[in-house]
């Protein structure tokens, strides 16, 4: 994506040693600003430029239920997924705090949910619908969706994304609301990097002993099922949400325009496990934003091998570890564009 703050000489002659040296030679001890100059260097090159700008930050909530929540996996019933919608809408949750807090644009999807929603969101450009069913089937004994209904949550999220296109965005974060998708979550990343669904699945909302077991029961006889599955297409049409599926084809399509990519919690990053499989070189853009309290992140995190800017012990969802980790992203391109050097500030560098 062309910057024009960067003058054409500098892009044609990129150079990842220049963009290091550019960072190495700011008035600080070499590394001495830690993450902030990896995060530096990693915007730089995806970029191309020495000279990196961010504009216009948006986090993207997809919304959608999911069949599964029937069979008693999570600790909340279906219908709070539309209210939760309604909270966002109303600037209520936690999302929209912490937008606000960071100037950074939210935009709400309906990319599934249980419940039409009133027409007076769509005029206020407050929501965006791209409902492809009233929540998936369950996959415990199905598949979650057609492949038709796949077919159309990439077709609509190339849509959403080609708008922030045309608004000169940049970086892009992504969150997600759906009752039961921490279940869709736990069987993408067991069949993605073929593991136990113990090493996977996570309390979710809150589960206590007992329905805790059961969601373990439940995923388990949904794996033996479904059997072996290595295509990253069929994993997802057989156990992710419409929300989820949207925001893999998202993530993609975030790629495809060489936008940074925000990845959120344990949620965000499974489904980022799908869209990598899809296309390896996505890790290049991709920033990992927070570290969950959902049991299976760390071991999704220590596979991917990257480490999350920050560790809060949050596992809200809604995008809410984008949001508070874009000022250290921000902070860091800052550092990079404002920062004296040695030579302009007439500083010694070490021997």
């Amino acid at each position: 994506m062309y910057d024009e703050n960067v003058p054409m000489s500098e892009m044609e002659i990129f150079d990842e040693k220049l963009l290091q040296q550019r960072i190495d030679t700011k008035t600080k001890p070499l590394g001495s600003l830690g993450v902030l100059e990896k995060i530096a260097f990693q915007i730089g090159s995806a970029h191309c430029t020495s000279y990196p700008v961010l504009r216009n930050p948006i986090i993207i909530v997809f919304a959608g239920d999911h069949g599964i929540a029937n069979e008693g996996v999570s600790a909340y019933p279906q219908e709070v997924t539309a209210q939760m919608v309604f909270n966002f809408l109303n600037g209520g949750a936690a999302i929209n705090v912490f937008c606000k807090q960071n100037n950074i644009d939210l935009e709400i999807v309906d990319a599934g949910v249980n419940y039409d929603f009133d027409r007076k969101y769509e005029e206020t450009e407050a929501l965006t619908v791209t409902k492809i069913g009233h929540g998936t089937k369950s996959f415990l004994n199905d598949t979650a969706m057609t492949y038709q209904q796949l077919q159309s949550c990439f077709i609509e999220s190339r849509n959403i994304m080609m708008r922030a296109v045309r608004q000169r965005r940049n970086i892009v974060g992504f969150g997600e609301m759906g009752i039961g998708n921490t279940s869709a979550a736990t069987m993408l990343m067991s069949y993605i990097y073929d593991l136990p669904i113990e090493q996977c699945v996570g309390r979710g909302t809150g589960l206590n002993d007992a329905q805790f077991e059961n969601k373990i029961k439940i995923l388990n006889q949904a794996k033996q099922f479904h059997g072996p599955i290595t295509d990253p297409y069929v994993i997802l049409h057989t156990f992710g949400g419409f929300e989820m599926v949207q925001m893999c084809a998202a993530m993609l399509e975030a790629y495809n325009q060489n936008m940074i990519i925000m990845i959120d919690g344990f949620i965000c990053s499974a489904v980022y496990l799908v869209a990598q499989a899809i296309e390896p070189r996505m890790k290049d853009n991709a920033i990992f934003c927070h570290l969950s309290d959902e049991h299976g992140h760390q071991n999704l995190l220590n596979f991917l091998g990257v480490e999350p800017i920050l560790k809060l012990n949050m596992r809200l969802g809604e995008g809410s570890g984008c949001a508070l980790a874009y000022p250290i992203i921000k902070n860091a391109i800052s550092f990079l564009s404002d920062m004296a050097s040695f030579e302009s500030a007439g500083v010694s560098e070490a021997n």
